[in-house]
């Protein structure tokens, strides 16, 4: 009996280590991609396959399961709503950095914050990713305002992917993850912590971290903020949705916005071929009016 149940044991080992089959059939792909995009808008097209099935094997090998059947017939079913979740996670890229687009953010220090005259300042960060563009947009704002803690300012940073949001709750990057910053920025709003397998480590100081709000939100789902916002931030983001999405995400900031308010998409976007009620002002940069 004893030898019987260290079998398989062993058994259940060798199936958990063994890389299960990564063959990922065009109907697998396909059932796959309708669920990806019915619940987060993002559409993988044919070319996305060989990324699909690299991800998601190593999920795979996390469950212990022996092809993709098996998984789909998991993530379809009621109890794999945990899982879908994990899906969306490891299929989102998340590319990210310090003041990335520089050019949005010396606008927002020369233009956008000077303008803003209200005690209270609302910003939102949409799909912040791993909270490095969250934590730029504080850093202008607390350079450009004369009084900053004179004023109420709050930034919500929002993403889909819960992974990354623990990341970004946590406000430590690694040396590497530091791309982006001058010295001087680096000294003002971060501090030095220690030193793991040869990387030093910094942790956003509290200044600027205790002004970000971050949450988990499908830009797909219902929008539980009230608004309005001074300044929407949705970069890099739309490439990923067909073009009727695109259209309804727009649609829907235009009403998150407060007049005079901006939004901000990647300078791969743009809003050609998009019906909106937004004025253009420079690359990438739309204003309600």
């Amino acid at each position: 009996m004893a030898r019987l149940a260290a079998t398989g044991s062993s058994a259940a080992v060798q199936r958990f280590m063994t890389p299960p089959s990564v063959n990922l059939t065009d109907r697998q792909f396909d059932r796959i991609s309708r669920m990806v995009q019915d619940l987060s808008g993002i559409h993988l097209h044919a070319k996305k396959k060989t990324l699909v099935q690299t991800r998601l094997a190593k999920r795979l090998r996390v469950l212990g399961m022996a092809g993709f059947e098996e998984y789909l017939a998991l993530v379809e079913s009621p109890r794999g709503s945990r899982e879908l979740g994990a899906m969306i996670d490891v299929l989102t890229t998340n590319k990210t950095s310090f003041f990335r687009e520089e050019t949005h953010f010396d606008f927002l220090r020369k233009t956008v914050v000077p303008g803003l005259t209200n005690t209270r300042i609302r910003f939102w960060i949409a799909a912040c990713s791993s909270g490095q563009e969250a934590v730029s947009a504080a850093i202008v704002l607390r350079e450009a305002l004369a009084a900053p803690d004179a004023r109420d300012l709050r930034i919500l940073a929002t993403d889909i992917s819960s992974r990354v949001l623990e990341k970004a709750s946590r406000g430590v990057y690694t040396e590497n993850e530091m791309e982006g910053l001058d010295t001087a920025r680096r000294a003002a709003w971060f501090s030095p912590l220690d030193v793991r397998d040869g990387v030093r480590r910094y942790r956003v100081k509290p200044q600027v971290a205790n002004m970000i709000h971050y949450a988990r939100l499908n830009l797909m789902e219902r929008w539980p903020m009230k608004g309005p916002f001074d300044v929407i931030f949705c970069r890099n983001v739309m490439i990923y949705f067909e073009r009727a999405t695109q259209q309804r995400l727009i649609d829907r900031f235009w009403h998150y916005l407060g007049t005079g308010g901006y939004l901000f998409v990647g300078h791969s976007e743009g809003l050609s071929g998009i019906t909106h009620r937004l004025k253009y002002v420079c690359p990438a940069t739309y204003m309600k009016e």
